[in-house]
C-alpha cells in the first residue's frame, strides 16, 4: 500500500510539472504593447508611422503582422525586440519595461531572450551552417561546453543535419533562411521576430520555412512574431493582425 501511495505522489508531481511546462498550460502574455505611437522627424515634419497600437503575444504562438509596405509592420517589430522605443506607449516584455530601458539595458535582454531572422538572411559567407550557428552562442555567452551540442540539434530541426558544412554559397536561398533561423534560436530565445522571412523565397520554400516555425514552436516552446504581405501563408498562423497606415484593421 506504501509502494502504490508513493507511486502516485510521483505520479501527481510528474503531471504537475508536466502541466507546468507542457505547450498547452494557460499563461499570461509574454508581451505586451499599449497605446504605442512612433513618429519621426523628417523634413521638419512629423511622419506618424505608428498610431495607437495594442498588442500582446502569447507563449507559444506563431503571430503575423500583416500588411503592404509602408503599413508600419517593419516598425513595430522593431519595437518589438527592443531595437527602438516607442514615441508615446507602453512595451512591456514580461517584467522589462521596453520603452523606459537605456539602449544597453535592452540590448542584454535581446542578447539573452529574443531572437531575430532577417530578410537578407545576415550569414556571413566565409562561414559553414555549423559555424555561423555557433558564432551566435559565442555572442550570447553560452558555455563552450554546449556549442557542438546545441548547434547540431538546430541544424537538424531546421532540416540541414546533413548540410551543415556548407558555406552560404553552396546552399539555396531556403537552405539558407533555415540556416539563420538555426542561429536565431540558438541561444534559447523565448521570442523569436521574423522580418519578412519568405519574402525572397518561392512558395514551396515558403511553406518549408512556415513548417519549421511550427516545428520549433512545439518542439522549442518559442513564441514567433513575423512581418509578412504573402496572403498564401496566413493559414499557419495562430493569429494574425492586419495593418494599414499604422493601425491594426479588423
Amino acid at each position: 500500500m506504501l509502494r502504490l501511495r508513493d507511486r502516485a505522489r510521483r505520479d501527481a508531481a510528474a503531471a504537475a510539472v508536466a502541466g507546468e511546462r507542457g505547450p498547452d498550460r494557460e499563461e499570461g502574455p509574454l508581451l505586451v504593447a499599449r497605446g504605442v505611437e512612433r513618429t519621426f522627424d523628417v523634413g521638419g515634419e512629423k511622419l506618424h508611422v505608428l498610431k495607437g497600437i495594442n498588442l500582446e503575444l502569447h507563449p507559444r504562438r506563431l503571430v503575423m503582422l500583416r500588411g503592404r509596405s509602408g503599413s508600419g509592420k517593419t516598425t513595430l517589430l522593431n519595437l518589438i525586440g527592443g531595437l527602438d522605443t516607442p514615441t508615446r506607449g507602453e512595451i512591456w516584455f514580461g517584467p522589462h519595461a521596453f520603452h523606459r530601458m537605456s539602449d544597453d539595458e535592452r540590448t542584454i535582454v535581446r542578447r539573452k531572450e529574443i531572437g531575430f531572422v532577417f530578410q537578407a538572411y545576415a550569414l556571413l559567407p566565409l562561414l559553414s551552417a555549423y559555424e555561423n550557428v555557433e558564432l551566435s552562442l559565442r555572442m550570447a555567452g553560452v558555455p563552450k561546453a554546449e556549442w557542438k551540442d546545441r548547434v547540431t540539434r538546430c541544424l537538424e530541426l531546421v532540416g540541414l543535419g546533413k548540410r551543415m558544412h556548407h558555406r552560404p554559397f553552396e546552399l539555396s536561398g531556403g537552405e539558407q533562411q533555415r540556416v539563420a533561423i538555426a542561429k536565431a534560436i540558438a541561444h534559447r530565445p523565448r521570442l523569436l521576430l521574423a522580418d519578412e522571412p519568405t519574402a525572397e523565397l518561392d512558395s514551396q520554400m515558403a511553406a518549408q520555412i512556415m513548417k519549421v516555425f511550427r516545428t520549433i514552436i512545439e518542439t522549442e516552446h518559442v513564441t514567433i512574431c513575423m512581418t509578412t504581405h504573402d496572403p498564401t501563408i496566413l493559414e499557419v498562423a495562430d493569429h494574425v493582425h492586419e495593418m494599414v497606415d499604422g493601425r491594426f484593421i479588423t
